[in-house]
Order: structure tokens, then sequence, then C-alpha cells
């Protein structure tokens, strides 16, 4: 666990020390500024649920710019051979490496929650929907990284990790969305399963469902597995 928190300490700043973390970052604030202009009017409803909508899309987009370079850096320059040769666990880079692309997900939002003061000053906002809009999205950034997170062990090119993980995101949610309308009875529950964006609008309504969140939490693992069988294969080449 030492081993893991010390790699997530590493990365995690490391993301600031690059400009494609402050590019991500501030790309993100600059678009939520902007929908928070627009949102925000004399006499409607004060509401964070259109922001919600837009960051789970963002999502898409931005969970695969984190995660692309998490392992396939290391892969490019080398240093993933003494880092798996070093007295450390596959399953604690894993860990690391995840765990400080989602405290840098977290770290992205935390300005968003002045638009959460802002409006408190105005209105009298209910606060339950919006913590757990808060939840969903950080529920679904933790599936979309953990995709990037095996792309990126995939593969020692970031462009392909990217690129990769966005493709399967968007064939996920696509299939889901779309096949549902045209699918037999029967396979609507499995299209439903792939897809988590199907399931996270309930978290802007103020609904968590306890079923949605460890939805969430076991694909997540089931991605972090399989990424540390990856590395460990690298060991029997």
């Amino acid at each position: 666990m030492t081993s893991a928190w010390a790699i997530a300490a590493r990365e995690y700043s490391s993301m600031f020390r690059i400009p494609l973390g402050w590019i991500v970052t501030a790309l993100f604030l600059a678009l939520s500024g902007v929908l928070f202009s627009r949102v925000i009017q004399p006499g409607e409803v004060a509401s964070m649920r259109p922001f919600f909508t837009i960051w789970w899309s963002l999502l898409v987009v931005v969970a695969p710019a984190i995660s692309m370079r998490l392992l396939s850096d290391e892969l490019r320059s080398g240093t993933i051979e003494p880092l798996l040769t070093a007295p450390i666990s596959e399953a604690s880079v894993v860990a690391g490496k995840y765990a400080a692309s989602v405290l840098f997900l977290c770290t992205m939002l935390a300005p968003s929650l002045l638009y959460v003061l802002v409006i408190a000053s105005l209105s009298s906002p209910d606060l339950g929907p919006i913590a757990s809009g808060y939840i969903g999205i950080v529920l679904l950034g933790m599936v979309y990284l953990a995709v990037g997170l095996l792309a990126s062990a995939m593969t020692s090119s970031q462009t392909l990790a990217f690129l990769g993980t966005l493709f399967v995101l968007l064939l996920a949610d696509v299939a889901a969305r779309v096949g549902s309308g045209f699918a037999p009875d029967w396979a609507v529950p499995a299209l439903y399963a792939l897809s988590p964006t199907l399931r996270i609008d309930d978290f802007a309504k103020g609904v968590i469902d306890t079923g949605n969140v460890a939805y969430f939490i076991v694909v997540s693992l089931w991605f972090l597995a399989v990424t540390t069988i990856v590395l460990q294969s690298r060991r029997w080449r």
C-alpha cells in the first residue's frame, strides 16, 4: 500500500509539471464557465443538472486525455522495466497510477464548487441532487479512467492510448443508446449493463442507487485487474 501511495504521489505531482494537465484543466473549466454564464438566468430555476449532463459528455474526451500517458509514457521511455523489477507489485503500480488519475479528476472538479456557492447565494437550491451529481461524475470518471489505464498499458503511444479509449467509450455509449431501440427485449439488459452513461442519469435527479454504485466500482476494479494482468504478462516475455 505504501508503494502504491508513493507512485500515486509521484504521478499526481507529475501531472502538474506537464502542459497537458494544465491544458485539460483549463479547457474543462473554460467550457464550464461558459455553460454557467448561460444557465444562470433571472427567473430560471437554479440547478446544476445542465452542468452534470455536459460534464458527463466531456468526460468521454477528458478521461482519455488524463489516462493516456499513465503507463504508455513508461513504456515509451523504457522506465517501465526498472519499475517492474523494483520490489513493487504490478498491482501497486496499477493502483498508484489509477489513484493519481482519479485524484487529478477530483482536483479538476474542485473549482466548480464555486458555482454551487454562487447558486446558493442567489437562491435555495436542493443540495441533494447536487451532491449526488458530483458523486455520479466521479464514479463515471473512475470507470473511464480505468478503461484508459488499460489502453495505456497496451501501447507505448499516447495517441493510440487516447484514441483506443475514446473509441471504446463511444462504442459502449452508442451501442447502448442506439442499440436499445432496435434490440430484442432479451438483449436490452445486456446493452444497459454495457453503458455506464445509461446508469448515470439518476444521479443528477438526486437518486443514488446502490446497484449503480456497485456497478461502477466493480467495472472499475475489473479493468484494473486486467491492466495488472497485462503488466504481469511483460515478465513472461
